[in-house]
């Protein structure tokens, strides 16, 4: 699927990739001083006299010497290598765009120069008790949370032994937007003490000298801000962020990494069995006898060793990408794939540090070879993330490691990810869950999928678009209050991990969690997801943020259709020592019962009959167990899956959203079609009957129901034989007419004139309501243009269609006498109705089969375009191919398994599509291969000024766009487009709230709000459907939607007209720009109008308090007042 062209950057977590903060000038610098890399200029230019840069004439020779050896492997690889040639350019210029212009290299070389000596600088303190800081002023704090308060220990400030860069700026892969660039600063050894990796004296010392920079830092000119953060969220890591002063102060970061010098600490020590945090000085008890062994503290050791490693780390990948030319730029695409899955920030992230040591994996171990292309690796990386399970078979980068480095059983016995870095004693993932591993495999596995569909734009779904936790995943539910995981913590009794992870009790309890309601949900979700910690930042004179106050936890559940609403959770039989476990997973709720098999099992029967209801059952899973295990109550876990299900509600019923409604018209609709198939005494045969309403394809707002009717407002007109509204009750309840087109066999008698066509077809409704009255008992009335049937309090609207109809009306005789087809809108309009509608229906029905949230998905879209009163253009049908298309081609995410993910993928479909040079297309019933859609491109390249700006494709109209072609304008789409984009932003503000500039308003009165059948029920009673006799109420009489048309028809050339359909109670008119604009007196020209004369000319302009006043006369009762926003317009 393509967006729009301007979006040539990655977004990230604050935008596009774009570098928002660089200069101007910087910009031009840029242009005029970089050059592409790996590319030679084949035509060189010059500047002519007049300042035009032309190409220089080149001889014969020269324009047709043949391509050089790297020239043809280049030609080469793009037909082997993309499907299109399109896709190879695509990734070159994304790699240009976030790599690092020579400015902003130099930009970095010399803030570094000037950092560095700063830092050589530092003046030395006296030695004093870490917890003697007088030597710090009070605008600088200690980036530290001391829990415990106190530990042993001895220091002093000293200038650093060694500043070095490190990270990914020298190895040639740091990436726009966020250019950090990382400096290691080395504590000198006398600061240092060989026993500070107990207990927390290295992390605090750390934290100190961290402080000590800061201040020193501070009063020096050359830095702009200073601000304290961690590394991947890691307290015991913290960082000092630098920016440049001026106008370069937003391009760059510099981060500070403090960290010991080398093999200042034996790796040996950091043996993940092994311990370094003792428990007698953590919880401040006495010392546990000499026999009592301490718990292993594996998190905490990895911690300390990431620091003493950093430079060999850099070593290693400098090796590796000196034989591979396209190391960097692979690199630089997997990171570009990370950044938009926000898999590379946070605690436990797959950062881009873990992506360069994967591809560095390949390559050392030969599973990709260094002549590769950055395509190639990208591409093997994903497989490898897709095919291998290191939660289960870790890997390991060291080739001969010492014998105390462990192994991989003993690192899996401590991590739940496990990947080894060249030394053989750091586990690069040992902060990462299994949880966002399996997000990884996941995210891996679906871009392979559909890398290779030529039918995708690839590269957009690939690396262009974000994907957000709340678009992603098909429910979410958030941990509001984490303080409460302390006693999570508590509970479970996870004091040892608790030491392990420094007191945060976040990162403690989450694994025990995600295993908890892993176990829970079972089959009922594909993958279980959690965001990643944020990297929090604080200024250098604030003390560093309690584990409380850091944002909400979120969960994202992605939901398996064919369990999620399952209301039985069966377990194992009583008498299975599975039993005592399952009784303890789900406490009091489980209970033994027999089935019809005749086993008797433990199980648990989740309340709710709806469909509302059963897409809940996740929620009340997750608050039962979190409550019952970890001490969380239901008022801490805000669940957000069915947030949005309230505004399809129905009125009389508040746990359902009408999906069983919606239901009962299907199977009404399923024994009427059976029905009229058995039709005898017919003079053709019925070849087809096919349902064309939204109703029958589950994506009506609020579907049909059965009307019971109170007769004491009805009066009995005996020729007609019809129900008529009393003078005093004029309204009657609203009953929507169900279309269903039944299509006749071909046959010579038919005639060859469409008004002799009509009559015949109005004959056949007339003989279809007499069988069905006489064969099926059947209430019916017969009209020229359909059939209304009366059946089980629903009412079906059959209309007859001849499927030659449609060519009889574009018949036309040449003067000559000639007979010719031209197509014209009376034909376009009929087989609107009696072809692409039904066929619409029926494909939509299915589809609704395969994905069961995909009816709430259309149904809640509407709603959304009503309440911002788009309904008027965009249609139903429009709609429902636009929500069709998010399940069709859901790249890069899965098809959405909830309405409200689809409801927010259709506001990103509608906020991003580029519908000035791309067609939409909807592969229905997957009938488009490859050839039509190279097809429907080229057509609409070669017709894109005559076709609508909308231009929807299906297999059954792959040139014309018939759903859109009446809208909607220009104009239309554009606010469409502004208000998708606002409304996805702040959507529950946006949902019932619109936002669109009014010139008047016409408020309704109650009685008359839409939709009439969701929130007036007069002239029906409660009860069961009963027989009126032969007689038929007013069908599809909309009052409101009669006063619509009547204001468009009197005043459309003025104004245009909204109003929500589904809940509106005003009419919002907006005066159109050149209503008011003065035209030349014509007494044919006078509706509405008044005449001003200025001079010796005549003018008319709009009468605006005459039409104001018409307003009240076409809407007596039914309009309340009539208000009118002067400021928006001037006569």
């Amino acid at each position: 699927m393509k967006r729009k062209a301007t979006e040539k950057t990655v977004e990230s977590e604050g935008g596009q990739m774009d570098e928002d903060e660089s200069s101007h000038s910087e910009g031009e610098k840029e242009e005029e001083e970089d050059e592409p890399k790996g590319t030679k200029r084949i035509m060189k230019h010059v500047v002519s006299e007049d300042g035009v840069l032309r190409p220089v004439k080149l001889s014969r020779g020269e324009l047709y010497k043949p391509p050089t050896a790297e020239e043809l492997n280049q030609l080469k690889e793009a037909e082997k290598l993309f499907h299109c040639s399109l896709l190879k350019m695509q990734m070159e210029e994304l790699l240009k765009e976030v790599a690092l212009s020579e400015h902003r290299k130099r930009l970095v070389d010399s803030f570094v120069l000037k950092v560095t000596a700063l830092l050589h600088t530092v003046p030395e303190t006296e030695e004093a008790e870490m917890s003697e800081q007088s030597w710090l002023s009070e605008d600088v704090k200690v980036p530290f949370l001391l829990v415990p308060q106190a530990t042993k220990g001895r220091f002093h400030m000293a200038p650093p032994a060694e500043v070095s860069l490190v990270g990914s700026y020298p190895l040639g892969t740091c990436t726009k937007p966020r250019v950090s660039v990382d400096l290691a600063v080395t504590i000198p050894a006398g600061v240092l003490h060989p026993k500070d990796a107990l207990n927390q004296r290295y992390p605090r010392k750390r934290a100190l000298y961290l402080a000590g920079l800061a201040q020193h830092l501070s009063s020096s000119p050359d830095i702009g801000t200073l601000r304290y953060s961690c590394l991947h969220g890691d307290r015991l890591r913290p960082l000092l962020l630098l920016t440049p002063t001026g106008g370069d102060s937003g391009s760059l970061t510099l981060r500070l990494h403090p960290c010991p010098p080398a093999g200042f600490f034996r790796p040996s020590r950091f043996h993940p069995q092994r311990n370094n945090v003792r428990s007698a000085w953590y919880t401040g008890t006495a010392a546990p006898e000499q026999d009592a062994s301490e718990p292993p503290t594996p998190h905490y050791n990895s911690t300390l060793l990431g620091d003493l490693l950093p430079r060999v780390h850099l070593q290693f990948l400098s090796a590796v990408s000196a034989q591979c030319a396209a190391f960097t730029d692979g690199v630089a695409l997997l990171k570009v794939w990370l950044r938009q899955r926000d898999l590379d920030q946070g605690s436990g992230c797959f950062s881009g540090f873990v992506g360069s040591m994967l591809v560095a994996y390949l390559l050392a171990t030969h599973r990709v070879s260094n002549t590769m292309t950055a395509y190639q690796l990208l591409r093997n990386c994903l497989h490898f993330l897709a095919s291998t399970d290191l939660t289960e078979n870790g890997v390991t980068l060291a080739r001969d490691s010492d014998s105390t480095a462990p192994s991989l059983s003993e690192f899996h016995s401590a991590f739940q990810v496990v990947f080894v870095d060249p030394s053989g004693h750091l586990n690069l993932c040992s902060d990462m869950t299994a949880n966002t591993y399996k997000q990884v495999q996941h995210e891996a596995t679906l871009s392979l999928q559909f890398w290779d569909d030529p039918t995708l734009d690839g590269f957009q779904a690939l690396l262009m678009t974000p994907k957000p936790l709340i678009r992603t995943y098909d429910h979410l539910f958030q941990l509001c209050s984490l303080v409460k995981l302390q006693s999570s913590c508590k509970k479970l009794d996870l004091l040892s991990e608790l030491m392990d992870h420094s007191g945060n009790y976040v990162l403690t309890a989450l694994p025990f969690i995600l295993s908890l309601l892993q176990r829970g949900l079972g089959e009922r979700v594909l993958l279980l997801a959690h965001s990643l910690s944020p990297v929090l930042e604080w200024a250098v004179d604030s003390e560093p943020p309690k584990y409380k106050d850091q944002p909400p936890l979120s969960f994202g559940l992605l939901l398996n259709p064919e369990c999620t609403a399952s209301m039985l959770e069966k377990g194992p039989p009583a008498d299975s020592p599975k039993a005592v476990e399952f009784r303890q997973l789900w406490g009091s709720r489980s209970e033994l019962r027999r089935f019809q098999d005749g086993s008797i099992t433990e199980a648990v029967l989740w309340a709710g009959t709806s469909a509302y209801q059963k897409r809940l059952v996740p929620r009340d899973i997750i608050t039962h167990l979190l409550q019952l295990h970890a001490d969380i109550p239901e008022s801490t876990v805000r669940y957000t899956g069915g947030l949005l299900d309230d505004v399809i509600k129905r009125g009389r019923e508040a746990s359902c959203t009408g999906e069983e409604a919606g239901l009962r018209v299907v199977q009404a609709y399923d024994d009427l079609s059976r029905k009229l198939w058995q039709l005898e005494g017919l003079p053709l045969s019925i070849t087809a009957v096919q349902g064309a309403h939204p109703a029958l394809r589950y994506t009506q707002v609020f579907p049909p129901e059965p009307a019971w009717l109170d007769y004491s407002f009805f009066g009995r007109e005996k020729q007609a034989r019809a129900l008529i509204p009393l003078e005093d009750k004029p309204c009657p309840t609203y009953i929507t007419p169900i279309k269903v087109v039944c299509h006749m066999e071909g046959s010579g008698k038919w005639p060859q004139d469409h008004l002799a066509i009509r009559h015949i077809k109005a004959a056949f409704h007339i003989r279809l309501g007499e069988l069905l009255h006489t064969q099926h008992q059947y209430t019916c009335h017969a009209c020229p243009t359909h059939l209304d049937v009366c059946k089980e309090g629903l009412v079906f609207r059959v209309q007859v269609a001849y499927h030659r109809e449609p060519q009889v009306l574009r018949e036309v005789v040449t003067p000559e006498g000639m007979l010719c087809y031209r197509d014209n809108p009376e034909a376009q309009a009929l087989e609107l109705e009696t072809v692409h509608k039904p066929y619409l229906t029926s494909t939509l029905h299915g589809l609704q089969q395969q994905h069961p949230s995909f009816g709430g998905a259309c149904r809640l879209a509407k709603r959304w375009l009503g309440a911002q009163l788009f309904s008027a253009d965009v249609s139903e049908d429009v709609a429902d191919l636009l929500v069709a298309s998010l399940f069709l081609q859901a790249a890069p995410f899965t098809p959405p398994g909830s309405p409200q993910v689809g409801l927010l993928r259709f506001l990103h479909l509608l906020s991003t599509f580029d519908w000035k040079n791309c067609p939409l297309v909807v592969n229905l019933n997957a009938q488009l291969t490859v050839a039509d859609y190279v097809e429907i491109k080229n057509d609409f390249i070669a017709s894109r000024e005559s076709l609508p700006v909308m231009f929807i494709a299906t297999p059954k109209d792959k040139k014309l766009s018939v759903w859109t072609k009446d809208g909607p304008s220009v104009q239309m789409l554009q606010r469409l487009t502004l208000v998708a984009a606002e409304s996805l932003r702040v959507l529950e503000a946006q949902l019932v709230d619109p936002s669109q500039p009014q010139d008047v308003r016409v408020a309704l009165r109650p009685p008359w709000m839409y939709p009439p059948h969701a929130t007036f029920h007069r002239g029906s009673a409660p009860g069961e459907v009963t027989s009126a006799g032969g007689a038929l109420p007013v069908i599809h009489f909309n009052p409101v939607s009669q006063y619509l048309s009547e204001l468009r028809d009197a005043f459309g050339d003025l104004a245009l007209f909204f109003c929500d359909p589904y809940g509106g109670t005003v009419i919002a008119v907006l005066w159109k720009p050149r209503a008011f604009a003065p035209v030349a007196f014509k007494t044919s020209q006078m509706g509405a109008r008044r005449v001003e004369v200025r001079g010796e000319e005549a003018h008319s302009v709009p009468n605006v308090e005459a039409i104001l006043e018409d307003f009240r006369i076409l809407g007596e009762g039914l309009v309340k007042k009539v208000e009118p926003r002067t400021e928006r317009w001037v006569v």
